[in-house]
C-alpha cells in the first residue's frame, strides 16, 4: 500500500500532514473533487438542453440571444 504524503505551508514553513489531519484533508478533497464534477455534468447537461430546445425552435443561438437582448 503506497501513502499519500501532503504538505502544507504555515508561516513559511514546510508541513507534513499526518494522522486524522490527513485523513481530514484528503475526504475534504475527495468532497471537493467530486462538487466539481457535478458542476461539470449540470453544465453539459444544460448545454445539451438549450441545444435541444434551440433545434426545437428552429433559430440559432446568436438568433435566441437577439430575441431576449
Amino acid at each position: 500500500m503506497t501513502t499519500e504524503k501532503i504538505f502544507i505551508g504555515i508561516d513559511n514553513e514546510r508541513i507534513e500532514l499526518t494522522g486524522e489531519a490527513l485523513e481530514s484533508f484528503i475526504a475534504e478533497r475527495a468532497i471537493r473533487i467530486q462538487e466539481a464534477e457535478a458542476k461539470v455534468l449540470e453544465a453539459e447537461a444544460k448545454a445539451t438542453q438549450k441545444a435541444a430546445l434551440l433545434e426545437r425552435l428552429g433559430i440559432t443561438e446568436d438568433e435566441a440571444r437577439l430575441l431576449l437582448a
